[in-house]
């Protein structure tokens, strides 16, 4: 179930990922939650097709390394798609709003300088209650949501080739 705007249910068509390789980072830090949200990732993409050794996990400290692993991974050119998962979950210093924001813009650079699709998977929330609604399954599933936006962008950068 996910939250209210989200786009799921205004899917058009069937997302085949039959063939789609796909990068999957995960952060260790706030691990229970990413490691939630990277198996509802993982079972989405297969649920549409993506082959299990087409989709590599690798795991970086937390979401402050993801543009420099993303950067990495792009730049070998074997992925479709990459996926960045992480948690950040604000405390009683500014070192929320460091992180989060150059794990924002870092990624968002990757994007363009790669030209592929970068997914942004860092859930950035006031508590760890807030992140596990966002990440459960019965919550608001947004590891689902993941795997959703990387076929649609995989398989939108393919017709437009």
């Amino acid at each position: 179930m996910s939250g209210p705007g989200s786009y799921v249910d205004a899917l058009d068509g069937s997302l085949d990922g039959r063939g789609l390789r796909v990068a999957l980072l995960c952060t260790r830090f706030h691990g229970e939650i990413t490691e939630t949200l990277l198996e509802r990732c993982l079972a989405t993409l297969a649920d549409h097709g993506v082959q299990d050794d087409a989709a590599e996990v690798v795991r970086v400290p937390g979401a402050w390394e993801l543009p420099q692993a993303a950067a990495r991974i792009a730049s070998l050119d074997r992925h479709d798609v990459i996926v960045a998962i992480g948690c950040v979950i604000r405390g009683d210093t500014p070192h929320f709003d460091y992180v989060a924001g150059e794990a924002t813009r870092g990624l968002g650079e990757v994007a363009r300088d790669y030209d592929r699709p970068v997914i942004f998977g860092v859930l950035t929330t006031d508590t760890e209650a807030q992140a596990w609604e966002r990440a459960r399954e019965d919550g608001q599933d947004k590891g689902r949501e993941l795997g959703l936006a990387a076929l649609e962008m995989s398989l939108l950068y393919r017709r437009l080739a």
